[in-house]
């Protein structure tokens, strides 16, 4: 199973993006898997479709581990 998440005005200066993966055997957790990154802004965008839903989010004034 995968879960995406996105998390957000907890502290840190841009939205994290997360997928959870997990494998259940026998109707019991197995294994875990986890990647979490910032939300890239839409200046950030490679592909210019936004990480998560619809929408870029914004940042203003403020610098994330994607801005190099």
């Amino acid at each position: 199973m995968i879960v995406h998440e996105r998390f957000s005005d907890f502290g840190t200066s841009a939205n994290w993006i997360a997928a959870d993966i997990v494998r259940v055997e026998a109707g019991k957790l197995a294994e875990h898997w986890d990647v979490i990154q910032d939300e890239a802004t839409k200046e950030q965008s490679k592909s210019g479709a936004p990480m998560f839903g619809t929408t870029f989010p914004t940042y203003v004034g403020t610098k994330t581990s994607l801005d190099g």
